[in-house]
């Protein structure tokens, strides 16, 4: 991509009166050179079966195109019209609870013949009016795409044939691997399979939803493969990503395995949404443009994040800004809203955009202004930014899903707690609070040798292939760092039957039979004194006495029997004495380090510290507010982005080679203290 792309989505068919040129107008005056548009309307594109109305569409194009504004063609399909419904009203999902009934989005069966014929049909229309034009300069197929938990009668046969060939048809091998002898759900004839939605077995639960993952993968490839017929070899296909939704986006996506969907496009894109005002930290930002530019190893697309949104997320002074340039700090290549305009009725009326409901120039619109210049002053400098991080962080579907059919706090009562994303988060946050940047991998990536160090969140199925690799990664030279809930099962979400954790045991140097949920568990070791003591080093004399006994275990304990590895923490407690909490083992030539039981923030941030120091992982001496994230840019130089997510001013001491501040264009040296404004940034190229 030869410049960074800022815009937003652009609904002219929402508009309550013709404005389509004003419009023009305000976002050539915020230099916004990019709108995303037609991916909400198909009833607008096809009001009735076979009569095609693209003329929104083209009147769009013809202004934009007039502008030299680019534009980004959705394809339809994620929301369908009436018409298809009243026909055919099986082409709606039928899930756990039964058959849908037509009102939201995304409520179709994605694998249903009919539906797949009209979105075929409507797609090969739209992309005849667009593929051509000159301002369109890419699309995106379908939109934050899930299976929507499709299960009827259709999707079981294809899932019955997926069994089939997975365990080579056979029955005894699948009931083996299954445990499907337990309460008598043993299958003895294929024909007799039974409805999927009903199975108490956690293991074929899960299996399901695995093989309803890869729905979404054949979907988006299946568009991909219809728009690759019509796109121009400058054209890109992209998909906007989302994940698992807390209020706003917050860890992997249970519904799709993005690492696999990807290899349908060109460019990864993604949704990003997090809060604002005081909570906003970066976190979210960083979380998802980390693990989006890791699907490709590549650059990659903002396709939505927040303007104003709900009125919680409505920003503080500065913060529109600061949020732009934090996305470019992750490596993207744009900054675009959703959307340009608030709507005036229906679902989403409040869900605010760039603009209010009065579409006058306001606060964010302002501040757009500034961004927009400054992207087209600075873009060359800013754009294609690409990384090379020593740390990353392992993920898994599988994970997710198997500790959703069995939680981390799940008891006799029921299911309730923490799930797979809390664990991930409480790793991924810390390492970013520190100033760690992080790549993502998954079960199949292919390079997990050149990262210095790997953290394994409550990795709790995996197959044996992977943890062969992950013991090879350590005796090669790698740094491993597992938690609780790591190596329990395999892909199948059959329990080992040898001593926890499996395979990983050697590595880690540690095995253990019992776990627990703390009540009143402190911790004591090495790794806490050390901790307290840098605690002490960085407290004002009244509070140097305080008392640092805080480091305790939280939410689960594994009962660690350390057989080659030193013991970092134990549990204080008179019962669990005896037992490690996180242990650390030299394994072949490098370094393993297990933490057996969720801690308290600075615990984690310890041994966190030990890990990296053994990976010979250089650790910023800064830490949040203040973020540091940086990359090559085009012109092969080094560029820094210094973040402040506080309404202080940040005094920082810039370390690396002579370079120039971009915005204000003054040299700045090694060694020289910079200040950062309240939620504000300062972007330093390096000479």
């Amino acid at each position: 991509m030869k410049k960074l792309l800022y815009g937003a989505a652009y609904y002219d068919e929402y508009m309550p009166y013709d404005r389509l040129q004003q419009d023009v107008a305000m976002m050539k005056k915020a230099g916004i050179n990019t709108v995303r548009i037609a991916e909400s309307t198909w009833s607008t594109c096809e009001p009735q079966e076979g009569v095609f109305d693209f003329s929104h569409v083209e009147r769009v194009m013809d202004a934009m195109e007039e502008a030299g504004i680019n534009v980004i063609i959705g394809t339809p399909t994620y929301a369908i019209p009436t018409w298809m419904v009243k026909s055919h009203p099986d082409v709606m999902a039928e899930t756990v609870k039964g058959r849908g009934i037509y009102g939201a989005r995304q409520i179709m069966d994605i694998t249903h013949p009919v539906y797949r014929f009209y979105a075929e049909r409507v797609i090969r229309k739209l992309m005849e009016c667009t593929a051509h034009r000159k301002c369109v300069i890419g699309f995106q197929v379908d939109n934050e795409t899930k299976y929507y938990g499709t299960a009827g009668k259709n999707v079981q046969e294809k899932f019955v044939k997926y069994l089939r060939k997975k365990f080579n048809n056979d029955l005894d091998a699948m009931n083996y691997e299954f445990g499907l002898d337990y309460w008598s759900n043993r299958i003895n004839a294929w024909e007799d399979f039974p409805d999927v939605r009903g199975t108490i077995n956690g293991s074929l639960g899960a299996e399901f939803e695995k093989f309803q993952r890869t729905l979404v993968d054949e979907f988006l490839s299946w568009q991909a493969d219809i728009v690759n017929e019509y796109r121009r070899e400058d054209q890109f296909i992209t998909h906007n990503f989302d994940f698992e939704w807390r209020g706003y986006s917050y860890g992997v996506q249970p519904d799709v395995n993005h690492y696999h969907a990807a290899k349908a496009l060109t460019i990864a894109g993604t949704d990003i949404y997090h809060p604002t005002q005081d909570d906003l930290t970066g976190a979210e930002i960083a979380f998802g443009g980390d693990m989006t530019r890791s699907l490709k190893r590549d650059n990659y697309l903002v396709l939505e994040t927040e303007a104003q949104g709900y009125p919680g997320w409505t920003p503080y002074k500065g913060q529109f800004r600061l949020q732009a340039y934090s996305h470019l700090a992750n490596g993207a290549n744009s900054v675009m809203y959703w959307h340009w305009h608030s709507i005036h009725n229906s679902f989403e009326t409040y869900w605010r955009g760039l603009l209010s409901h009065d579409m006058q120039e306001n606060a964010p619109y302002r501040e757009a202004c500034i961004i927009g210049n400054e992207f087209s002053r600075l873009g060359s400098h800013l754009v294609n930014l690409k990384k090379k991080n020593d740390v990353a962080i392992l993920v898994s579907n599988e994970a997710l899903t198997a500790l959703k059919w069995f939680g981390i706090e799940a008891t006799a009562a029921g299911d309730h707690g923490i799930g797979y994303n809390d664990v991930v988060r409480w790793l991924y946050d810390t390492l970013f609070k520190m100033n760690i940047e992080c790549d993502f991998v998954w079960p199949e990536s292919d390079n997990l040798d050149q990262y210095k160090a790997i953290f394994v969140p409550a990795l709790y199925a995996a197959p044996d292939e992977l943890l062969e690799r992950l013991n090879q990664y350590v005796a090669d030279g790698g740094t491993l760092v597992a938690t609780f809930k790591t190596a329990f099962a395999n892909e199948n979400i059959k329990v080992s039957h040898e001593m926890q954790p499996h395979i990983l045991s050697n590595c880690f140097g540690i095995n253990y039979q019992q776990f627990t949920f703390p009540k009143n568990v402190g911790l004591t070791g090495s790794i806490i004194r050390e901790n307290a003591v840098a605690e002490i080093d960085g407290r004002n004399a009244a509070k140097e006495n305080a008392d640092l006994s805080v480091a305790s275990a939280k939410v689960f304990m594994e009962l660690l029997m350390p057989q080659e590895a030193e013991v970092l923490a134990s549990y204080d407690h008179y019962n669990w004495k005896e037992y490690a909490a996180i242990t650390k083992n030299h394994y072949g030539k490098g370094t393993a380090i297990y933490i057996g039981c969720m801690t308290d923030n600075n615990t984690l941030k310890a041994v966190l510290t030990e890990a990296l120091n053994s990976a010979e992982v250089e650790i910023p001496e800064y830490s949040w507010p203040v973020i540091v994230r940086k990359g090559t840019n085009d012109l092969g130089k080094c560029v820094r982005y210094i973040l402040n997510y506080s309404a202080e001013e940040q005094n920082v001491v810039y370390h690396g080679a002579d370079g120039t501040e971009l915005f204000s264009e003054e040299s700045v040296q090694d060694g020289e203290s910079i200040t950062v404004l309240p939620w504000n940034l300062k972007i330093v190229e390096e000479a």
